[in-house]
């Protein structure tokens, strides 16, 4: 087990870690997400010991290991900017740890074997780095983690400069490879669509600081804070300032949203109201669906889906929907929205109450 016990970091006045406590046990996949600089890459090298905090504990199964390097350490870090040793074979670089750990010949063989198989790197396995694409590189660096079953395993945005195919299959297969060693598996990423496809436990992160911690899909439909369900979406969360009278938030034109069902009222007063932009639809998806008329700003085609820019009532607004639609500018449309998908959050951000609705 890993465990940041109040860790902070600062470098002169400013604070780049702030007082982070996380458990990973063994065997678990956990993702750092979190938008560019919010601390994903410091609080991975804090984990490695390639830094120490400035306030805090680190502990290995209960055993402080604050202050002892990373050479002593049983660890493994692929970054997003691949690192290889640029004079040796690709085999050799895949080898490496095994070498250094004195394991004898036939093992290093059959493990890098095994990994230049699954990494689709055995017709490389003599070429020098310089000899291979960015992505044949990438995926040494990732070869080389894998065969040195390491403890913990840090992944900082490995797959950022793979090609979209290698992309999906190497998210299905990595959790399986180094959760097959019990290894404590962390992977930091920016995309919400990635720690999703990951699943595991997922802690996001911003301006430094853990907002939620907890199994992924937990985090994603109960976010406890405006900050943390903006930082789980992706198109931008939908959001809007809305009064709220009895049993309603007051819309534009004397629209009424309900309250979401099967919760305690709440006191009348201003509220921000969010949701994803899948549930926001052209189409009525239930009977407590609530039409809206939306003007159109911009729609983007991408694949089979469309991005419908919105503005409402002063907010913007993006509805996902599958399917391509064609609409032009300033022009209005009607647009559902489900009450049981809403997030409502107090003026402090803190979730007045997270949907439990199950995500589309």
């Amino acid at each position: 087990m890993l465990e940041l016990d109040h860790v902070s970091k600062t470098a002169g006045a400013t604070e780049h870690i702030s007082d982070v406590s996380l458990r990973l046990l063994s065997g678990s996949l956990n993702v750092l997400l979190g938008p560019t600089l919010s601390g994903k890459t410091t609080l991975m090298r804090l984990m490695a010991g390639l830094d120490q905090p400035s306030r805090g504990r680190v502990l290995v199964d209960g055993r402080d290991v604050t202050g002892v390097a990373v050479q002593k350490r049983n660890v493994a870090m692929v970054y997003q900017q691949f690192i290889n040793y640029p004079a040796m074979t690709v085999y050799d670089n895949i080898a490496s740890p095994l070498k250094v750990a004195g394991v004898d010949a036939a093992t290093i063989k059959r493990e890098v074997g095994r990994a230049a198989e699954l990494l689709q790197l055995t017709p490389y396995l003599d070429r020098t780095p310089l000899n291979l694409s960015g992505g044949q590189q990438q995926r040494t660096a990732i070869a080389r983690a894998m065969v040195k079953k390491a403890g913990l395993v840090l992944l900082d945005e490995p797959l950022a400069n793979l090609d979209y195919k290698l992309r999906e299959e190497l998210r299905a297969e990595l959790p399986r490879i180094f959760s097959e060693s019990g290894a404590i598996f962390v992977y930091a990423t920016t995309e919400p669509s990635e720690a999703l496809l990951l699943g595991g436990s997922t802690a996001t992160l911003s301006q430094g600081r853990v907002t939620q911690f907890g199994p992924t899909v937990e985090v994603f439909r109960n976010p406890v804070d405006l900050v943390t369900a903006m930082t789980f979406a992706d198109p931008p969360l939908n959001i809007i300032r809305l009064e709220k009278k009895g049993g309603a938030f007051i819309l534009d034109e004397g629209v009424k949203l309900p309250e979401p069902m099967g919760v305690p009222s709440f006191p009348d007063g201003t509220y921000t109201v969010g949701f994803q932009p899948h549930h926001l639809s052209l189409q009525r998806k239930s009977p407590d669906s609530v039409p809206v008329t939306a003007l159109v700003t911009i729609t983007e085609i991408s694949g089979s889906e469309s991005y419908v820019h919105l503005s409402f009532a002063g907010a913007n607004w993006i509805m996902l929907t599958h399917g391509i639609h064609v609409f032009t500018p300033d022009e209005r449309i009607e647009v559902f929205i489900d009450p049981q998908h809403l997030m409502v959050f107090e003026a402090d951000g803190r979730a007045m109450r997270a949907t439990t609705a199950e995500a589309a």
